[in-house]
């Protein structure tokens, strides 16, 4: 590697700044002009500060040559403009060495990677790459990725198992390459514009560069109302984008942006599995200790997070036995008792020995909102954000990572929305005379009643809207608002900007693309490619980090996903049945009364919350006049919205945290005034 002469540097203490609460990696390109700052790329870190709090570091590209930044407090900046600039926050897990800093570059110093993840199998991919002939200098599983480039190019992608999400910078070639791991459990946004790149693990790490403008887009907050979140590949700012999970993109000193996709689950990939139930059992079984082994390979302590369902139970389960020590686990609950699993999660903890930790979610954990918001960079309607941010927080204190059971219902069709789905799908064949008419009107006097009106008025507003399609049907279930509510609540400008167009749209064209007549699986891999990366992951991922604390999930090892989507649907969903073969897989293993146990959800009580104790504050936040004078919506739909939830009449919460989410974002990231001005979006 190549240095510069210390007399064409200047040093600026910058130990002025605030310090943070893990990986985050950014970057930005500019090769013709030579318009990347050190300064730049300096404020992208710091906002990523929270991602890795153990270490920081960057380098920069000019005229072929590379100069290295390692300091903390006495950061090196160079003066004039750059063609590249990498940067890297670090949280360390493994190898918790000088060695493994990054950014990190090969022998020649020619090729550099800036890295956030996990690869499991490390041990393994070193060992053959050392074999021919590859030399390391660390321990990291960063410098495995690094040479595994060198050897085999982007094909190194699907050798790697674990999750991540990189950029590799080829001073040979000019290249940039950036993945994301198959499942998307790391995040990857990017902006691209006139011949200038930049990337980054967070949106408001690419606000910190001049050219990327805080442009909304009124497309994103349509899609928002309807689905809790923004879809990928776009974003709540238009001209950044995300990179889709299992793809990677390649940016050269043309200016040429290539996207691919290296990996897609196929529920067809095999001929599926013609097992006897209680051998399939034995293997399921196998495959996911095998993952979860794999996931507590680590330099630090670790624990799990447990709810007290069979996913998360499970995971503990496996962890005690293969852990060598005693397991420490973290749940979280509330006073509300139809929301409050920590009964459960005892007695798991019981049953396995664990040394359990617990933290009550009260009304005034809403206080948290603001911050919750800027850590999430986009508007994110998932209330369960704040419960997960509050148990990461508690965590923290004991454990730097922890395992979690997210994806057994994806995997196995653990929702009742799967059941549900069957049976619209049985009643979408009813006469029109019967679906359309009838069965509404009866339901419609039926909701006059106080008995179930809630439950009534849904199937009336379902009935109504029923389509022939069932991706569309499947969009209903899950949605947010749905149009005759968006008409009630947008105001005719923003009706104006989205236009006709439909936000199911994206849900039905992942729906069609799996061709297969099964039903199940159809919506599994739905769900895989939607919900699961786009809501779950994110969530998870932001509030963990946030508290410099790393999840892991063995229930989306690849592999063993690939095993489960070659079992047959009907072993799934058994009847009325959902996870039944995970559930008879691990039948002797956890209590009987966890295996039994009805599906709760990781709810929130926001219904009561919003018509007794913080009814005030959204009154104040939703109806002021700043709000309403964004022009998104109307004073008077508003208005009805909360009257309603407040008279019982309907529950419209998921509405109104949605509105509420995206108001406060606003406040954050557009307007930047007051107190908002302190999350410093």
């Amino acid at each position: 590697m190549t240095r510069w002469p210390k007399d064409i540097l200047r040093y600026i203490d910058l130990s002025w700044r605030k310090d943070r609460e893990m990986c985050g990696i950014c970057g930005a390109i500019d090769l013709r002009r030579k318009g990347v700052r050190a300064q730049v790329i300096d404020r992208m870190c710091e906002v990523l500060a929270h991602r890795g709090p153990d270490d920081e570091g960057m380098v920069f590209f000019r005229d072929g040559k590379a100069l290295e930044v390692k300091e903390s407090t006495l950061i090196v900046l160079a003066q004039g403009g750059f063609e590249v600039g990498l940067g890297h926050r670090r949280l360390a897990i493994i190898d918790l060495s000088e060695a493994a800093h990054q950014p990190m570059a090969n022998e020649d110093g020619q090729i550099w990677i800036v890295y956030n993840g996990e690869i499991y199998n490390f041990q393994d991919l070193r060992t053959s790459l050392e074999k021919k002939g590859h030399i390391f200098k660390s321990r990291s599983d960063t410098e495995v990725i690094l040479h595994a480039y060198e050897e085999w190019g982007v094909e190194c992608l699907k050798e790697l198992r674990g999750m991540f999400a990189f950029a590799i910078w080829d001073s040979n070639r000019k290249r940039l390459l950036m993945a994301r791991d198959r499942l998307g459990k790391k995040p990857l946004v990017y902006f691209y514009q006139d011949g200038r790149f930049a990337f980054a693990s967070e949106i408001k790490a690419l606000l910190q560069i001049s050219w990327v403008e805080r442009k909304v887009n009124p497309l994103a907050i349509h899609h928002y109302l309807t689905y809790q979140y923004v879809p990928s590949p776009e974003s709540i700012f238009e001209g950044i984008k995300k990179l889709p999970p299992a793809h990677y993109l390649l940016y050269d000193s043309n200016g040429n942006l290539k996207i691919e996709s290296y990996w897609r689950l196929n529920y067809n990939y095999q001929e599926k599995r013609k097992d006897d139930v209680e051998t399939l059992c034995g293997i399921i079984r196998e495959k996911l200790e095998e993952s979860v082994k794999l996931r507590l390979i680590s330099d630090v302590p670790l624990g799990a997070f447990l709810s007290g369902g069979i996913d998360s139970s499970i995971v503990v389960g496996l962890m005690a036995e293969n852990g060598g020590r005693r397991v420490k686990t973290f749940s979280i609950g509330f006073e509300e008792q139809e929301f409050n699993e920590l009964e459960y999660a005892r007695i798991v903890s019981i049953h396995f020995g664990t040394d359990h930790h617990e933290f009550v979610v009260k009304p005034d954990a809403i206080e948290i909102l603001p911050k919750l918001v800027w850590y999430y960079n986009e508007p994110f309607g998932d209330s369960s954000a704040i419960p997960t941010y509050y148990m990461a927080q508690m965590t923290k204190d004991f454990v730097k990572v922890v395992l979690t059971g997210d994806a057994g219902d994806e995997n196995f069709a653990g929702y009742p929305r799967y059941l549900r789905s069957k049976y619209v799908w049985w009643f979408s064949r009813l006469p029109d005379s019967l679906r359309k008419g009838f069965l509404p009107s009866s339901l419609k006097i039926l909701a006059q009643l106080p008995y179930k009106r809630k439950t009534l008025n849904r199937l009336t507003d379902f009935m109504e809207t029923l389509s022939s399609h069932q991706g569309r049907n499947y969009a209903e279930q899950i949605k947010i608002f749905n149009e005759k509510e968006r008409d009630d609540v947008y105001s005719e400008e923003f009706s104006r900007q989205v236009g006709k167009i439909d936000p199911f749209d994206y849900l039905i064209k992942k729906y069609d693309e799996r061709d297969t007549d099964d039903l199940l699986e159809k919506l599994l891999y739905l769900d895989m490619t939607t919900y699961l990366p786009e809501d779950l992951l994110v969530k998870v991922d932001i509030a963990t980090m946030a508290n410099s604390l790393e999840a892991r999930v063995p229930f989306l090892d690849h592999q063993f996903m690939e095993l489960v989507a070659g079992i047959p649907s009907h072993l799934k969903l058994k009847g009325s049945v959902t996870k039944f073969i995970l559930k008879e897989s691990f039948s002797n293993f956890l209590p009987r009364s966890i295996l039994k146990r009805k599906k709760m959800g990781f709810g929130v009580p926001i219904s009561r919350w919003f018509r007794k104790e913080l009814k005030d504050y959204v009154y104040q936040i939703l109806m002021e006049k700043k709000a309403l004078n964004r022009g998104y919506f109307k004073r008077e739909g508003i208005a009805r919205l909360l009257e309603e939830h407040e008279s019982l009449r309907y529950d419209h919460s998921a509405k109104i945290w949605a509105l509420l989410v995206l108001e406060i974002w606003f406040r954050v990231f557009i307007d930047r005034e007051g107190d908002f001005a302190l999350y410093g979006g």
